[in-house]
């Protein structure tokens, strides 16, 4: 198959759980301020996984999950403005 394909897991987030989520994983404590003047972006973005879940392929690594190993990975591997590499505090 020559196609372009959508790699995801057939499931949605809004931008709201997403930043709560991150808040989550990263330690934050503090509070989450939503300008509800501004537009609150479109309803829904899924995209169809049809094509390559017929090749076989299904996500194996949650969104949170993810997450998780991305920001730590961030953290071991962060460079402070020296040019040091910082550890985790």
């Amino acid at each position: 198959m020559h196609l372009p394909l959508n790699i995801g897991t057939g499931t949605d987030i809004s931008i709201r759980e997403l930043a709560e989520l991150i808040a989550l994983v990263v330690g934050y404590k503090g509070q989450l301020e939503w300008d509800a003047s501004k537009p609150n972006g479109a309803p829904r973005k899924l995209l169809n996984s049809k094509n390559l879940e017929s090749l076989g392929w299904k996500s194996q690594i949650s969104l949170e999950g993810g997450i998780r190993s991305t920001y730590e990975w961030f953290i071991k591997n962060r460079v402070s403005t020296a040019g040091l590499t910082q550890s985790p505090q």
